[in-house]
C-alpha cells in the first residue's frame, strides 16, 4: 500500500443502466503545461491510494479550479475493490456530478492520468470544460491543459473512454475491461505520450470525485 493517507466513504449499490450524457464545452484561457507553485497548496485529507504519493497529489492540487479548494475527495471506483470494468466505473459515477480524479499505474510503474471537469459518464458525443486537464509523472510531474484548439474533452462508451481527441489520436483511452489502454499526442492538450509507451496495460485504476 502507498504511503498517501485518503478517506473514502463507500457509495450505495448503483442500478446497472448507464445514464446518458450530454455535451457542453465551455471556452477557458489555455493554461501551460508548467506546474505553478505549490508552497501555499491547500491538500485535502484523502483515504488510502495504491496508485498516487502524497507529494504526487501535493503537486496536483494547484492545477484544480480553485472553486475546488477546500473540498475533500471520495473514492468511487478502484480496480482493486470494484474490479477491471469500465461499464463498473460509469455505474459507479451515476448520480455523481463533480470533477473526477483518474490516477492509473501501468505495469511498467508509469503513473499518469486526468481531471475531468464533470463526472464521467456514457455520452455519444464529446462533453467536458476548458477544466480538463492530462498529467504524468515521468517521473516529474508534467500537466498538459487545454490548448483551445478544439472541445474534444471526454467521450466514453461500454467499449471506450477516451480523453482529449484531433487527427485520429487520443491523449488517453481505456478499453471496456479497463485492462488495456494507449496515450498519444492530440491537439486537444497538445500532450505528450502519457504512459511508458504509447499502449499499456492496466495494473490499478482509482477514480477519486469531490465530497
Amino acid at each position: 500500500m502507498r504511503g498517501l493517507r485518503w478517506r473514502y466513504t463507500q457509495l450505495p449499490s448503483q442500478p446497472d443502466d448507464p445514464l446518458p450524457g450530454e455535451a457542453e464545452a465551455e471556452a477557458e484561457t489555455v493554461s501551460t503545461a508548467r506546474s505553478p507553485d505549490t508552497e501555499e497548496a491547500w491538500v485535502p485529507t484523502l483515504g488510502e491510494s495504491k496508485v498516487l504519493h502524497a507529494e504526487e497529489f501535493r503537486q496536483l492540487v494547484p492545477h484544480f479550479p480553485p472553486r475546488f479548494t477546500g473540498h475533500s475527495w471520495t473514492l468511487v471506483y478502484c480496480t482493486e475493490r470494484d474490479g477491471f470494468s469500465l461499464k463498473s466505473l460509469y455505474r459507479r459515477m451515476e448520480g455523481q456530478s463533480s470533477p473526477v480524479l483518474l490516477a492509473l499505474r501501468d505495469r511498467d510503474g508509469q503513473i499518469f492520468g486526468a481531471f475531468s471537469s464533470t463526472a464521467i459518464r456514457v455520452s455519444s458525443c464529446f462533453y467536458g470544460t476548458g477544466e480538463t486537464f492530462l498529467f504524468s509523472f515521468s517521473p516529474q510531474l508534467k500537466v498538459f491543459k487545454w490548448t483551445g484548439s478544439n472541445t474534444f474533452f471526454v467521450k466514453g462508451d461500454l467499449d471506450l473512454l477516451v480523453m482529449g481527441s484531433g487527427s485520429g489520436q487520443f491523449g488517453l483511452w481505456l478499453d471496456g475491461d479497463l485492462n488495456h489502454g494507449g496515450s498519444r499526442p492530440c491537439a486537444t492538450f497538445n500532450n505528450e505520450v502519457l504512459a511508458s509507451r504509447e499502449e499499456f496495460f492496466i495494473q490499478d485504476l482509482e477514480a477519486w470525485s469531490l465530497s
